[in-house]
């Protein structure tokens, strides 16, 4: 049996949880590490490598883990190092807030974006109203290079959920929460933005794993450099292109591709009206990324379940075994890198609403 420690939302300050790693991120701070376990499915437990360390130099490393047992292996003093539990187990969730910057830190990586501001707030400001950004980082009058301060880079990272795999199961249905905003439009205005049997060759820039040609436009409307996609549909993978010259198309059978949809927002689905409610994918199969399983009658009631639960954002249900999986994966602004440097400020959106 796995163990939970109930709501632990305490940290441990110079201890360590050694040992039981499966991925390592990077966090400014300990409270964004114990937010990304919380996000991350299999995180049970995490330890943050602070940049005050003397015993170990792999600064702003968090380093998410888990046990058989729900349990870390070993806990020692370390100095340096701030160590804790996932939020899984509290509820409500506690609030994340990212309303704190960093000085002399960078973000380096995910510019999509880069302006010039007169400080550090302003820069921050235009994070905040751009719906892209996700994070910046501010280059003051005290950076070395007098020719790029002011500069503000405006960064991106993925705030809508990503089903890491898709695979044709005659026995799953899959869906996503109806409390995400992800879902895609079926109006006839929408529709108008894809194009069955048609391939946009080259000018890749991202592939990634999707349940129709509607959830691939979802991913290239939330992309800042998306321009267009292709979807292939035996395979599920999405293709997300830029290119803002030229869009040049090619008859291919199997291929749906399309334009982001700016102009066909993206709806919630809980109003039971709004006509074509499609958000039931059969036959595929949402499979790794769960939070946890548990027997239920039919695929609706695995929806509700899904819905209900504030950690959950997608879920695949088996008919044979009338098992219901719930799923997520991490949605908050991540930086791909933390580092010191001097001269910089870095920081995230205040917009505050992660999925």
């Amino acid at each position: 049996n796995i163990f939970f420690p109930g709501c632990d939302s305490g940290l441990w300050v110079d201890w360590d949880f050694p040992g039981s790693d499966f991925k390592s991120l990077f966090s400014p701070d300990a409270e964004h590490c114990q937010f990304l376990c919380t996000q991350e499915a299999p995180c049970l437990f995490w330890a943050f490598i602070r940049p005050d360390s003397k015993i170990d130099n792999r600064f702003y490393y968090c380093f998410l883990k888990a046990s058989s047992s729900g349990k870390p292996d070993n806990q020692n003093p370390k100095q340096g190092t701030t160590a804790g539990y996932s939020l899984k187990s509290c509820n409500p969730l506690p609030t994340l807030s990212l309303s704190k910057v960093y000085e002399n830190v960078d973000f380096p990586g995910a510019d999509y974006r880069s302006i010039f501001t007169v400080d550090y707030k302003a820069c921050q400001k235009a994070c905040t109203d751009d719906p892209f950004c996700q994070f910046f980082t501010f280059v003051n009058e005290k950076f070395s290079d007098t020719n790029i301060r002011h500069q503000c880079y405006l960064k991106y990272s993925w705030s809508v959920p990503r089903t890491p795999a898709v695979i044709a199961l005659a026995d799953r249905i899959s869906g996503f929460s109806r409390e995400l905003q992800i879902i895609p439009s079926y109006h006839t205005e929408c529709e108008d933005t894809l194009f069955p049997n048609t391939n946009f060759p080259g000018y890749d820039i991202e592939v990634h794993q999707a349940g129709s040609p509607e959830l691939c436009q979802v991913l290239c409307s939330a992309h800042p450099k998306c321009t267009y996609f292709s979807f292939v549909s035996n395979q599920f993978k999405c293709y997300l292109k830029n290119n803002p010259n030229q869009m040049v198309p090619k008859v291919e059978n199997g291929v749906t591709s399309g334009l982001p949809s700016q102009s066909c927002p993206l709806r919630n689905e809980k109003n039971p009206c709004s006509p074509g409610h499609v958000t039931m994918y059969e036959g595929v199969d949402f499979p790794n990324s769960d939070i946890r399983s548990f027997p239920l009658n039919n695929v609706e009631l695995c929806e509700n379940a899904c819905t209900s639960d504030p950690n959950c954002q997608f879920y695949s249900y088996v008919t044979s075994s009338r098992l219901c999986y719930l799923k997520r994966v991490i949605t908050m602004p991540a930086p791909p890198k933390v580092a010191n440097l001097a001269g910089v400020v870095s920081g995230f959106t205040l917009r505050n609403c992660f999925l």
